[in-house]
């Protein structure tokens, strides 16, 4: 082989192996924007993703706790980022209220749905030692601004589970005046010193704390009994009116994901979100599973978007 040709595919394999093209995502660690705080729902199925997902992927995954505006700073900051593979992050149903209340023109366009991983009614709680759905009910009519409750922002999903309520009870959502909190732990915490009288959250979030006997569950806001808590009465049973709202959880990028590197993703997360690791930590902790795949995710999103809006057109709080 003369000089030449040798120097010809030195440089060729150079080019090669410095070609971009050849690079395997991920080649650094990935970061897992949480729009919530921690020790909440959002916060630790967000980490036992990361974790199960570092396995799959070969790199660190790092969660990172960005909160604020009910939900917007998070949401926001992952909308943003260069869609690249290396920022995913935890959207949650506040997604599908935000442009509704007109808090922030945020929808499920400016995200790359990558898979649907959890759903679960949302449910009334007072302390422990707090009266029944009927006796809250009743001081709320009879004191309006005596009773305050709390769950997350205002205008998100607990806030419309605890005014839809009040509406099909013929009760107006200003007579419990709503307290914004960064999320369930913070609000459960409010209500276990005081501060306020009820929380509205999922089931799994105040987990916690009743298995602490410190807060108790009234009913659930369902169309049947959730199989995690078989003796709480859906708000029908207990009120005689029909009323349900379902909070959800999935993992997303910024849109405009390159198809490989949402190919990589969407491979992973199929594997980690039904994986029996996955399963367990759910089923130990109440979660309700609904996976669905990138494509059924954004359908799930687009109809969701759809319903939420009525039902905040319904109960008042839509702009």
């Amino acid at each position: 082989m003369t000089f030449l040709k040798k120097l010809t595919g030195a440089v060729a394999l150079t080019v090669l192996a410095a070609s971009p093209a050849l690079a395997q995502y991920p080649e650094q660690a990935i970061n897992l924007i949480v729009p919530w705080g921690a020790g909440g729902g959002t916060d630790a199925t967000g980490r036992i993703i990361a974790t199960l997902l570092e396995e799959e992927l070969g790199q660190p995954i790092n969660v990172i706790n960005r909160t604020g505006g009910g939900g917007i700073v998070g949401h926001t900051e992952i909308s943003y980022a260069p869609p690249d593979g290396y920022t995913l992050g935890v959207i949650t149903t506040e997604l599908s209220m935000y442009h509704w209340t007109g808090v922030s023109p945020l929808n499920y366009s400016n995200y790359e749905a990558l898979a649907l991983f959890n759903a679960d009614p949302e449910a009334v709680f007072v302390r422990a030692d707090g009266p029944t759905i009927e006796e809250l009910l009743a001081e709320v009519r009879a004191n309006p601004g005596s009773v305050k409750a709390s769950g997350a922002n205002l205008g998100g999903m607990a806030h419309l589970g605890w005014a839809g309520v009040l509406v099909t009870n013929d009760i107006e959502p200003d007579a419990a005046p709503w307290v914004p909190s960064e999320g369930s732990a913070a609000s459960l915490q409010l209500l276990a010193s005081g501060a306020i009288s009820v929380v509205a959250t999922t089931l799994p979030d105040a987990r916690p704390m009743v298995d602490a006997g410190e807060v108790k569950p009234l009913i659930v806001a369902a169309n049947e009994r959730a199989a995690s808590a078989p003796d709480v009465p859906t708000a029908e049973e207990a009120l005689g009116n029909k009323w349900a709202a379902y909070a959800w959880r999935g993992i997303a990028a910024p849109k405009g994901l390159p198809d490989d590197v949402k190919d990589r993703l969407t491979a992973a997360l199929d594997k980690v979100l039904n994986s029996e690791q996955f399963g367990e930590f759910m089923q130990q902790r109440n979660f309700g599973i609904d996976y669905r795949d990138a494509a059924g995710f954004e359908a799930f999103m687009m109809d969701a978007d759809e319903s939420i809006g009525k039902a905040l057109q319904a109960v008042g709080l839509a702009k």
